[in-house]
């Protein structure tokens, strides 16, 4: 086999069906969750929301085509410069005037008239400096408390800053990436309990002593005692989990979106898609994300197969990802977990989650094709 054929770029057909049926299924359900929206407080401009939601895909497509050709060497390079420059956008939208304040929050950054959740960029450049720390002191992280403990100081800057937007979902996000990433490489399992149970508790103090979490957290207890507040959004997205029963509504019959379930097509998009598909819906998105996680962590495993540490390190890290946002938006959805603020990915209406969540797939995409260039130089005794 030539040269030229070792260095092509290896599409993964699993993967590419997996993006593609989310995306799909994403825009039909944001598409009908939104439809209504833009009708009544648009000017009648129903596809509004749709259109922009097209955009956001094309845009998030174009990104990961880029994102593909940039070689996984180049980014663990640069995984400290971004992390830098991911805690300097989070300082920057603090600045008063800089950052874009929604319902109480300043979360966003407006780039080319597109807002932009810097969350979810810090959470991409997260799993690219992880990747690259471990893969660097992976024997530290094994045998020394300090090698354990340094990138978590910088992580505790990370989400100090992130705290103060307030987003605690997003800092619990990249809490779960960097310690994921450091168990799976091999980081001694007392001291990882330790960490655990260190964060653990700073987070139930975080909610403890915060008047609008704690009232979260009774409302997901018993919502049903204040339904129309508290829990509020919990008992519209029950009730829609109700309707669908096993075959749904129908697609685009739903009525609980209509203005009686708070941000349907961004982080309740799972409750629409469960009144209008049923049981059915919900069972094959599971599976979907399901089978995503997995093949994320099978690209690991042939990752470390051959000797591709940081390879390996970056697909884990975007299964854990994506593995525990879906989990996470899904239980509040379901009435499981506490209501929080996390998006869908590859579904949930948003500009810059679909651009992020996109590039994040693009790079597993890149993980695949240099591991099945390593698999091939070794099967003809090059490496």
């Amino acid at each position: 086999m030539s040269d030229t054929q070792i260095k092509r770029f290896y599409l993964d057909y699993y993967l590419l069906f997996i993006c593609s049926c989310l995306l799909i299924m994403g825009f039909i359900i944001v598409t009908s969750s939104s439809l209504h929206l833009g009708d009544k407080m648009l000017n009648h401009d129903y596809m509004y929301y749709p259109i922009k939601q097209l955009t956001h895909i094309i845009l998030g497509l174009c990104t990961a085509i880029v994102v593909t050709f940039i070689p996984l060497r180049l980014w663990e390079i640069m995984g400290p410069w971004l992390f830098i420059f991911g805690l300097a956008l989070l300082v920057f939208i603090l600045i008063p005037g800089m950052g874009i304040k929604v319902k109480g929050s300043i979360r966003w950054m407006s780039v080319a008239g597109l807002r932009i959740q810097v969350s979810e960029i810090v959470k991409f450049i997260s799993v690219v400096y992880m990747a690259g720390y471990v893969t660097r002191h992976q024997e530290d992280v094994q045998q020394s408390t300090y090698g354990l403990v340094k990138p978590l100081l910088l992580f505790s800057v990370a989400c100090v800053l992130l705290l103060l937007e307030p987003d605690f979902g997003s800092a619990v996000v990249i809490l779960v990436i960097a310690m994921g990433i450091m168990y799976l490489s091999g980081a001694r399992l007392w001291q990882f309990l330790i960490i655990i149970a260190v964060v653990a508790v700073l987070a139930m103090l975080l909610v403890y002593f915060s008047p609008y979490r704690w009232a979260r957290v009774t409302g997901f207890i018993d919502p049903w005692a204040d339904a129309q507040n508290t829990g509020f959004q919990l008992v519209q997205a029950l009730i829609s989990f109700g309707r669908g029963e096993v075959f749904g509504v129908g697609l685009g019959s739903g009525i609980q979106k209509l203005f009686y379930l708070p941000e349907a097509h961004t982080d309740f998009l799972f409750s629409v898609l469960a009144e209008e598909l049923g049981l059915i819906g919900v069972t094959s998105i599971i599976a979907l994300f399901s089978w995503l996680i997995w093949h994320a962590f099978a690209l690991a495993v042939k990752a470390e197969q051959v000797e591709s540490p940081f390879a390996a390190f970056i697909a884990y890290g975007l299964g854990i990802w994506f593995g525990f946002q879906s989990f996470v938006n899904m239980g509040v959805n379901m009435g499981i977990l506490p209501t929080k603020g996390l998006t869908l990915p590859l579904m949930s209406y948003g500009g810059g989650s679909m651009i992020v969540m996109c590039a994040a797939m693009a790079l597993l995409f890149r993980v695949h094709s240099e591991v099945k260039q390593k698999q091939i130089k070794m099967s003809q005794g090059q490496v």
